[in-house]
């Protein structure tokens, strides 16, 4: 993906490349995943973040007492309700990770729209 952008950079000339620089460098992940936040439906990703993180942390709890239990009906009745915990908090991590690439996305075409108005201008 590197070559990609160096490849780009060096076909953009002065001009372009200071506008460019201007919106700066691709944010972390860390930083897409803030940036959500501050939308419009922050308070739900705020709520599904909270979510997910009960989740997270009674299948933990749960998968504990699997392997704390001596019997296989004891075993089967913490180990069901861990797995299934643990797989409802990673579908809810994985709905939010659409949204991050949907902005990643829309950033790029932003760029690409930034380079076309240049080059029609000219």
């Amino acid at each position: 993906m590197r070559n990609v952008d160096e490849l780009m950079d060096q076909a953009l000339d002065a001009e372009e490349r200071e506008l460019l620089s201007s919106i700066g460098d691709e944010p972390g992940f860390v930083e897409r995943a803030m940036g959500l936040f501050g939308a419009g439906t922050g308070w739900m990703v705020a709520f599904m973040m909270a979510g997910q993180t009960l989740l997270f942390l009674t299948g933990v709890w749960a998968a504990w007492g699997f392997f704390e239990a001596d019997h296989p009906v004891t075993q089967l009745r913490w180990g069901l309700p861990a797995a299934v915990l643990l797989l409802a908090s990673l579908a809810v991590k994985l709905a939010v990770a659409a949204p991050i690439h949907t902005n990643q996305i829309m950033r790029e075409l932003k760029r690409i729209e930034l380079q076309i108005a240049l080059g029609a201008r000219r």
